[in-house]
């Protein structure tokens, strides 16, 4: 269970816990969903590089690879 950042929520939250009377609903996927997401993820990304031209590759690779080296450092 997440515990909820608001105060008010997470102290009903603790004290369900506490009392056993926590409600959970268990998050089930639908397993043919699951397989469709599957097979389009595997194939993807080289079915996107196979469509675009070779120029465009490199378009898209240096403009991510400055993205990375620009990014600000967190503290």
């Amino acid at each position: 269970m997440k515990i909820p950042r608001d105060i008010n929520q997470r102290a009903k939250a603790i004290a369900d816990m506490a009392t056993g009377s926590l409600q959970t609903t268990k998050d089930e996927k639908n397993p043919s969903a699951v397989t469709l997401g599957r097979l389009g993820g595997l194939k993807g990304g080289r079915a996107r590089a196979k469509a675009l031209s070779k120029a465009r590759r490199e378009e898209i690779a240096k403009k991510a690879a400055e993205a990375r080296w620009n990014k600000k450092e967190r503290t």
